[in-house]
């Protein structure tokens, strides 16, 4: 199984940027793949955690402020982001980093091949519209996901 997941807060313009590459994916061949899963996490990381479980493989859709120019895609190994920070009081705290390194203490059976593409964001003020550098993003961002899983589903024995 091959758990793709987005993430982020769909009312904080730009941050829904996983959302929005899950929708399209979701009328997609792809998602009618019986390898495949496809799950629009949103800000519950205890969810991603959960999902994750089980697959041999995870990519993880997000957005991000780094500074870099808006709609900027960067392609990360899900071990160079997982944060083994102090673990948060809260579930609202826990984010899908935090998922990432707790899934792996807690289930034997979580993906070590973890991929994270993140999109820088324009604006995540309130709101529901992805910026235009965005929502041209999310199309390309679509396309590697899938791209991603066709070669990763080629490569089971």
């Amino acid at each position: 199984m091959i758990a793709v997941i987005g993430c982020g807060n769909i009312n904080r313009c730009d941050d829904g940027v996983g959302s929005a590459v899950l929708r399209t994916l979701a009328v997609r061949e792809l998602a009618r793949e019986p390898a495949v899963r496809l799950l629009d996490a949103g800000t519950d990381g205890v969810a991603v955690m959960f999902a994750a479980r089980g697959c041999r493989s995870l990519i993880v859709v997000d957005a991000c402020r780094s500074g870099s120019a808006p709609g900027a895609v960067f392609e990360v190994p899900g071990a160079e982001l997982e944060s083994s920070a102090t673990p948060p009081v809260g579930t609202h705290e826990f984010r899908w980093d935090h998922a990432l390194h707790a899934g792996r203490r807690v289930f034997e059976d979580f993906p070590a091949d973890v991929t994270v593409l993140l999109v820088e964001a324009a604006s995540v003020e309130l709101g529901t519209a992805l910026s235009p550098p965005v929502a041209a993003a999310a199309v390309k961002v679509a396309d590697r996901v899938e791209r991603l899983v066709r070669e990763r589903m080629q490569a089971t024995p």
